[in-house]
């Protein structure tokens, strides 16, 4: 998802550094649009170093401004581009002077002619003058933006800059956030929570240059960070290894074997309020690894051992959390998941038949079944990160449940 976040004259603009920083969190990219004022409070430098993206501070490029040269053309469209590229428009702070721009269809910067280019849902913040943003033109303005669909974000009241008192302060950031994740489509239902992810396969070395492994990608466990993350949740994303690129707001760890993994899993098990473990552990383990490479001699027997039962161990020491597990099972797939959602006193259990072509390992697809003792939902064929928010869905459902009075 990627967003561009207006940043319009007044002393507020300060703040939209943090904004970029907070919507980066979950997962979202920023372009951040300055317009001429809200340069002489902020540096583009500035935006340009948190957001990693170019800024835009005008509707031509220097070179454009020269009449010796030839116009560039791609500037000169780029509003065009912007709008198609962008999932939301968020101006934060937002002046009276650009609400009033918005509101008439003014088109006399950058940043106003992005609003009339583009059809993503648009969030304005606005933060002004008590006596500005009291005045009937500025409210008569609101009022047009709310009926065209602007999401507004009421300011909040208190001291001002201007030494005066009363509303019209920036609302506040994470309020910000919350408005922009909503017209994303992103709920904000895991505020608050702190989820505990394990992903992909781990590793049982044989030697110094084998191991036993499976063919886990992570894909599922990554996808359900990034969903939890954008959902507002803070991530501990305890990683096997994979080729993937976790979510850059997701607090890594990197492990290797299952009893790495059952370390990392237990140090932040205090922290969490939530725990999915998608993680496919190797079951198996040489019993003693070769310190040197095994050579070649013809037949050879491996004795193995079995390795921590992470989920086991989690029932016992769980205390409030909600931990939900998953199986990849090959044949009597309901019922070995049922047997172990009991006995490892899970929450949920997600089930999948990983015999089934192209779903589950080394896809981007799945098809899932989460069952919880109340309930069964079925979740047919579809992308991996629709799965997450699924999965997701009932968790929320769950916490919800257990915080429901219990009726007499």
């Amino acid at each position: 998802m990627k967003v561009a976040l207006g940043v319009t004259g007044g002393i507020a603009a300060y703040k939209a550094a943090e904004i970029v920083r907070l919507l980066q969190d979950r997962g979202v990219r920023v372009q951040v649009v300055m317009t001429r004022a809200a340069q002489e409070f902020v540096r583009p430098l500035t935006f340009a170093v948190l957001s990693g993206e170019k800024v835009i501070t005008g509707m031509f490029s220097p070179s454009d401004e020269h009449e010796e040269q030839e116009p560039n053309l791609d500037s000169a469209i780029e509003h065009i581009a912007v709008a198609q590229s962008i999932d939301a428009l968020v101006v934060a702070p937002a002046t009276a002077d650009v609400l009033a721009h918005f509101a008439q269809g003014i088109a006399s910067d950058f940043l106003t002619t992005l609003y009339l280019a583009t059809i993503a849902p648009v969030v304005v913040a606005p933060a002004m003058n008590v006596n500005m943003w009291n005045h009937p033109a500025t409210q008569a303005n609101l009022q047009i933006l709310r009926q065209r669909g602007v999401k507004i974000v009421e300011p909040g009241a208190g001291y001002l800059a201007c030494g005066m008192t009363g509303s019209g302060r920036l609302a506040e950031n994470e309020a910000i956030v919350a408005a922009v994740m909503e017209a994303l489509g992103a709920s904000q239902d895991l505020n608050g929570e702190t989820v505990l992810i394990t992903a992909g396969p781990t590793r049982e070395r044989i030697d110094p240059v084998r191991y036993l492994t499976n063919r886990s990608s992570g894909r599922m466990g990554y996808a359900l960070a990034e969903a939890a993350l954008r959902r507002g949740a803070r991530v501990l994303l305890v990683s096997g290894p994979t080729s993937l690129t976790p979510p850059g707001a997701a607090e890594v760890t990197n492990v290797e074997s299952t009893e790495e993994m059952r370390d990392a899993v237990l140090k932040f098990l205090p922290q969490a309020t939530i725990v999915i473990k998608t993680a496919a552990v190797s079951d198996y383990r040489p019993k003693a690894a070769a310190r040197q490479k095994i050579k070649r001699k013809g037949p050879m027997t491996l004795e193995l051992e079995a390795t921590p039962d992470i989920l086991k161990e989690l029932s016992v020491k769980k205390g409030t959390q909600i931990v939900v597990g998953f199986a990849a099972e090959t044949e009597n797939v309901l019922e070995n998941a049922r047997q172990k959602l009991v006995s490892k006193n899970l929450d949920a259990i997600v089930v999948n038949d990983v015999s089934r072509e192209g779903v589950g390992f080394d896809s981007d697809r799945n098809a899932v079944t989460i069952i919880s003792p109340e309930e069964v939902v079925e979740v047919p064929e579809t992308t991996k990160w629709e799965v997450a928010q699924r999965v997701l869905d009932q968790i929320v459902h769950l916490r919800q449940h257990r915080k429901s009075p219990v009726k007499a």
